[in-house]
């Protein structure tokens, strides 16, 4: 009987608490948190990303116009070069006779003009004192006439020889280094409707260039001198910096997808960048430094009547643009005008002073899920993910 009374008054206990903990609510109290933001100044841009290729500003393919055997090669892959200097040479053997026969038609041929000379000049005085007639003078004006064409022919048969001879010598144009070497000793090149490829050369790998292919829909934002950055996979910790130099105006489609070249400077002095490396371009669009700035959801913040503490008010306006401030339990608007944006923060023109702390969100904390859901603000809608402005978030303080 006393452990019964004692088990009773342990029961009683329990329900004494049981009812007190469900008239004071059974839960824990709600509580608004405010998140705010200070108008400060700060930099704003937008900007698009691309690939591209990175490729020398200047760049010759040293070719022959003549045909034969490579007999000597005296650079190779990555060989500095400059501007005359012998690269390689042909067999001139048939180069050679060529040109010593067609000297020979030329001997032959001014041989026949000093004859036909003499005989046109004896018909001539013959002609002029009677002696012969007008058919006989002319037929030796003919044979004169036609010797003189004949050598002039065989000096033009001596000269294509002597350039044929002398394009057996492959020479740079341009002072630079041996990007490419398609030949080698021994092999017979053929130069018919194309001339043959042998080398490539790079005039100055210290200034390189990269040609981005940009999307039609971003293309309308690029311009000459916009600042670039970018990065290349051999090198992902470094950052190289150049600028838009040309904005090519021929499209390229492939699969649907409309692009369009764009030029980009890039200074080597390194010597990191090589030919054909693919980069990872950005192109800075717009850009504006030191302009009073807050975060754009600040401009979509509504307070909610709903959770209100006592003795809280709402100071509205009917300005279309208004940033928030708590003033004790005053929540006041401010009419203000905004300018650039780029999606996580915007420009504010006028209507709010630096350093002023605006009401950007707030959240709900304690109580039931339901009741928070429900205390959610309607007027707050969820940032766009902006394909153009993916890299904003990365501002110059």
């Amino acid at each position: 009987m006393k452990n019964k009374k004692i088990w009773w008054g342990v029961a009683a206990v329990v329900l004494v608490a049981l009812v007190a903990w469900l008239m004071s609510g059974g839960k824990k109290e709600e509580k608004v948190e405010f998140e705010t933001a200070k108008v400060e100044r700060q930099s704003i841009h937008t900007s698009i990303t691309a690939t591209g290729t990175i490729e020398p500003v200047t760049s010759v393919t040293v070719g022959t116009q003549v045909s034969g055997i490579v007999s000597k090669l005296y650079v190779d892959y990555n060989s500095v070069v400059k501007k005359g200097q012998v690269i390689a040479e042909l067999d001139k053997t048939n180069l050679i006779s060529e040109l010593n026969t067609a000297k020979a038609n030329l001997s032959s041929a001014q041989s026949t003009l000093n004859y036909e000379t003499a005989n046109h000049n004896r018909y001539k005085t013959l002609y002029d004192k009677g002696l012969v007639s007008a058919n006989d003078y002319e037929s030796a004006l003919l044979s004169y006439r036609k010797a003189k064409e004949s050598v002039v022919t065989a000096s033009q048969s001596v000269q294509k020889a002597q350039t044929n001879l002398g394009y057996a010598t492959i020479t740079s144009p341009i002072d630079g280094v041996v990007l490419s070497k398609s030949v080698e000793e021994g092999q017979t090149v053929a130069a018919s409707f194309n001339t043959p490829e042998l080398f490539t050369i790079a005039q100055d790998l210290t200034n390189m260039r990269v040609i981005a292919d940009i999307d039609e829909a971003d293309i309308g934002g690029v311009k000459e001198g916009q600042r670039v950055t970018f990065t290349v996979d051999a090198f992902p910790d470094d950052h190289f910096d150049g600028q838009v130099t040309q904005v090519r105006q021929q499209a390229t489609t492939s699969s649907n997808v409309v692009t369009y070249e764009v030029v980009i400077s890039a200074p080597n002095k390194d010597l990191k960048l090589m030919p054909g490396l693919t980069a990872n371009v950005t192109i800075y669009t717009m850009e504006k430094d030191n302009v009073l700035a807050v975060p754009s959801k600040a401009l979509r913040f509504m307070p909610n009547e709903a959770l209100l503490e006592e003795g809280q008010q709402i100071a509205d306006t009917d300005a279309p643009q208004k940033l928030w401030t708590k003033e004790g339990n005053t929540f006041k608007a401010h009419a203000v005008e905004t300018g650039t944006t780029n999606g996580i923060v915007t420009e504010v023109v006028r209507g709010i002073g630096e350093g002023t702390e605006v009401l950007t969100d707030f959240t709900l904390t304690g109580g039931d899920d339901a009741k928070q859901e429900q205390a959610q603000n309607p007027f707050m809608p969820r940032p766009r993910n902006n394909r153009n402005n993916q890299n904003g978030n990365q501002q110059k303080k």
